[in-house]
């Protein structure tokens, strides 16, 4: 299990976080939630990824290889995740999207913490516009980040795949995690 207080270890090497991704890849592993570790053939720094699907309510998805009178309807929040590639899926409906969520966590040795970049597009390419990325933040870190919006999160170019991804600021990292941690760590507590 991952066991660091932020408080305590708000810093940290390389090495460490590369340690600490793969016991967090072989979890993801374990319960199916799709993380991955990449590297780039460029150089020898490596991220943790994740891409994920998500469904607007009413849209209906076919997917590749199936009958064309097969299609799947997936208007609930169970059904938003799905592990496709974006060519597995078509959308069939004009009303609705599907959007492509994909999450990097890359260390910063500036900042000597994990970084979370990440960025949201239409399976046509189309990326999501800046509204509906604050839009998209979740309801307890809403009031907070509309407040300093552009301090919390900014766009800047990845740092290995020289792309435009949205950044949540490294400075806030320690904020962000430590209600996570906390709440992961009571979660395991309870499973003891």
């Amino acid at each position: 299990m991952l066991s660091i207080s932020m408080e305590e270890d708000e810093f940290f090497g390389e090495k460490t976080f590369q340690r600490f991704c793969a016991e967090f890849i072989k979890h993801s592993r374990q319960i199916g939630d799709g993380w991955e570790w990449r590297t780039s053939k460029d150089c020898s720094e490596g991220y943790m990824c994740k891409t994920y699907f998500q469904i607007k309510p009413g849209t209906v998805v076919s997917y590749l290889g199936t009958s064309a009178h097969v299609q799947t309807c997936l208007p609930t929040e169970e059904a938003l995740e799905l592990p496709l590639d974006d060519f597995e899926v078509t959308e069939t409906t004009t009303g609705s999207e599907v959007i492509k969520y994909e999450y990097h966590v890359l260390y910063s040795c500036s900042y000597q913490v994990p970084v979370l970049y990440f960025r949201a597009s239409f399976l046509d390419g189309r990326p999501l516009a800046l509204k509906d990325i604050w839009e998209g933040i979740h309801e307890c870190y809403k009031t907070q980040m509309l407040q300093e919006p552009w301090d919390t999160i900014t766009q800047q170019e990845h740092p290995i795949l020289g792309q435009p991804f949205f950044v949540l600021h490294p400075c806030k990292t320690n904020e962000f995690m430590t209600p996570v941690l906390k709440d992961s760590q009571k979660i395991n507590s309870l499973r003891c």
